[in-house]
């Protein structure tokens, strides 16, 4: 029996059991660093697997690194299982925990073969926050000599242009007075807010491609007759490299000043999570990821006819600054629905989505197998933890 068959096997074997899982993810709903249900769960199959779990890594309630085997190699799965506010697992992060579960088992089954530790690491809040940048800086991916993961998408793709990005909350703090007899008593943050809202959407005519600006509006008062002495926005950043987006930074930052300035409102901004970088992917790794989707049947026709990538962020980037790493899109039927949308939620546990967790898990696990076989490979990627 070959390797892959040997892999495919161990997959067939748990297919139950990863489908249940990826349901029963997308059941539970829980927003970053809360994922006390899915990460368990997750857990529980990889103990049952015979993997050895860690618990509370990088000093994360919800994060884990699974292990199994004892070889030089050391491969890692990252398992996202966060999901979003309102709409749920619209990023079909349970289709991304099963499918590195799957492959976990999968790789686990030819360890020796390969001479491979196989790690799955349990990664909480990719939707902000970024469990895997807690994990980078805690040493977790230290000894990691590569890591991979499937992202469930509209359409088939080798990679995205993954921006970095960066999450801030922006304060406006005014005085209230009464809007009708004495609105000059009054100092109104929501102005502010207005007025940087304007200065931001005058500022998109002159960004840079590749620049972004997001936004919503926390608090916006408490009632129609208060001048607003508190307002809240929620921000995020993007652009195509981390030194492009701190200039970004500063130009967004003089658009809220000046609300301050031309209302006296006070602004005050707070920092949410990590900024994630840009992401570079390992040419060679998505090779054999790209043989390996094909042998089942996967296609990658929009790479060959240089269609644009899409434009997403996430932290995996910052992990494939730091291991040589992969984040290929793996298609399922949308019915024209796109990622963060109700109806791509709902996309995330029909068949499609289950055939796209199994054929995830082989597509990892076929590739974990070839790239440790690939000696030229292999040895720059044990090159790494060298000493």
């Amino acid at each position: 029996m070959s390797l892959h068959d040997k892999a495919k096997a161990a997959i067939s074997n748990a297919r139950t059991s990863l489908l249940e899982l990826s349901h029963d993810i997308h059941a539970h709903p829980e927003i970053g660093y809360e994922e006390f249900y899915s990460s368990a769960a997750t857990a529980k199959v990889l103990k049952e697997a015979g993997f050895s779990v860690e618990a509370n890594v990088a000093g994360l309630a919800t994060g884990f690194r699974a292990t199994k085997g004892t070889g030089a190699l050391h491969i890692a799965l990252c398992a996202e299982f966060d999901a979003l506010p309102d709409v749920g697992h619209a990023c079909g992060h349970n289709i991304i925990a099963s499918s590195s579960v799957g492959a976990g088992i999968g790789l686990a089954a030819v360890a020796d073969d390969i001479d491979a530790t196989i790690v799955v690491l349990g990664t909480p809040s990719e939707e902000g926050g970024g469990g895997k940048i807690d994990m980078i800086n805690a040493g977790v991916f230290d000894d990691i000599h590569a890591a991979m993961m499937v992202h469930p998408w509209p359409t088939e793709r080798l990679e995205a242009t993954c921006l970095a990005v960066d999450h801030f909350d922006v304060t406006f703090v005014g005085k209230e007075a009464h809007a009708s007899a004495a609105p000059w008593e009054g100092i109104n943050a929501l102005d502010a807010m207005t007025i940087s809202q304007v200065a931001i959407a005058l500022l998109r005519q002159q960004l840079v491609p590749g620049d972004q600006i997001h936004g919503i509006v926390l608090e916006g008062g408490s009632a129609a007759n208060i001048i607003p002495a508190k307002v809240i926005g929620r921000y995020m950043c993007r652009s195509v490299t981390a030194e492009r987006l701190a200039k970004l930074r500063t130009r967004v930052k003089a658009c809220f000043d000046a609300g301050a300035l031309a209302t006296g409102a006070t602004v005050h901004y707070e920092e949410i999570g990590n900024p994630f970088s840009h992401m570079v992917s390992d040419v060679d790794i998505l090779a054999h990821y790209r043989t390996s989707a094909e042998e089942l049947g996967r296609n990658f026709s929009l790479d060959d006819e240089g269609a644009a990538k899409p434009t997403i962020s996430t932290d995996m980037s910052n992990v494939s600054l730091v291991v040589p790493s992969i984040h290929p899109l793996i298609a399922i039927d949308t019915h024209g629905a796109v990622n963060h949308q109700p109806e791509f939620t709902a996309s995330c546990i029909t068949p499609s989505a289950d055939k796209a967790v199994i054929d995830g898990a082989l597509a990892l696990a076929f590739t974990g197998i070839d790239t440790a076989r690939d000696a030229p490979l292999r040895n720059r990627l044990l090159k790494r933890t060298a000493q």
